[in-house]
C-alpha cells in the first residue's frame, strides 16, 4: 500500500518574511470574525447572546480551524 502525501504549505513568504500557516489562518479568522460581529451588531442579533465576548472568541476559533483546515490545508 502506497501513501501519497498532499502538498501542504510549510510557510508563507510575504514581502520576504516567512510566516507559519496557522498565523495566516488566525489573522484571516480574526478578520472573518470582525465582519461577522459587525453584521450581528448591525442587525441587532448580538442582544440574544448571554455573553457576547465568549461568542466572539468561539467564532474566532471556529473560523480559524475551518480556514486552516479547508482553505490553507495546514
Amino acid at each position: 500500500m502506497e501513501f501519497v502525501l498532499l502538498p501542504t504549505p510549510h510557510e508563507f513568504a510575504i514581502a520576504g518574511v516567512y510566516l507559519p500557516p496557522m498565523l495566516v489562518a488566525g489573522v484571516l479568522g480574526a478578520l472573518a470574525t470582525a465582519m461577522t460581529v459587525r453584521l450581528l451588531n448591525r442587525y441587532r442579533l448580538s442582544r440574544f447572546f448571554f455573553y457576547p465576548s465568549l461568542v466572539l472568541l468561539g467564532l474566532m476559533v471556529t473560523y480559524t480551524i475551518f480556514i486552516g483546515t479547508f482553505i490553507i490545508g495546514a
